[in-house]
């Protein structure tokens, strides 16, 4: 798919993106510890966090990746799944779904719609797959930033709940 809003791009990803997802994700932890928040991701760039090399290859062949590019460069990305993450605590939906595993974007690229733009993917991706449920589960701490920006981009708060000492919100969209 060569989707474009405001410029952004979006392609299907691959395992040759993992580095440039890597290198997104070690620098939304920087970007989030120099704004005080150590609990969303915590301090350990997610490249040195045990298994987080292997998380983001598996992301990248066992899943459906996606990846945002703004004048050719990746700026972003999301990845699909059927499901949430089997170690999290959240029951499968009781229907086809898809589920947003993750979604990160270049924070030097922060205010440019990066992070809607892929979810608006995320919704057509699904309606093409035939699956009227798009979940996504996020960081509920903090001021509840995280889900109100699921909230403006179309989701509605279903279940809280706790992944070890991390407050967690799944958020759901109808997309049929």
């Amino acid at each position: 798919m060569n989707d474009t809003t405001h410029g952004i791009r979006i392609r299907p990803g691959n395992p040759a993106d993992a580095p440039t997802v890597l290198d997104m994700l070690d620098s939304a932890v920087v970007w989030m510890n120099a704004r005080g928040n150590t609990e969303q991701w915590g301090t350990t760039p997610y490249s040195q966090k045990p298994g987080g090399v292997a998380q983001v290859e598996r992301y990248m062949t066992e899943n459906a990746p996606y990846i945002a590019e703004l004048d050719g460069a990746p700026v972003g990305a999301v990845v699909l799944d059927s499901g949430p993450s089997p170690r999290m605590p959240i029951a499968p939906a009781e229907e086809p779904e898809r589920y947003v595993r993750l979604l990160v974007s270049d924070r030097r690229h922060a205010g440019l719609g990066i992070g809607a733009a892929l979810l608006a993917h995320a919704v057509e991706e699904t309606r093409r797959a035939g699956v009227e449920l798009l979940r996504v589960d996020c960081w509920a701490g903090g001021g509840g930033e995280l889900v109100a920006f699921y909230e403006r981009n179309g989701f509605t708060r279903t279940d809280r709940f706790r992944y070890e000492a991390w407050p967690g919100q799944v958020l759901a969209r109808r997309v049929g």
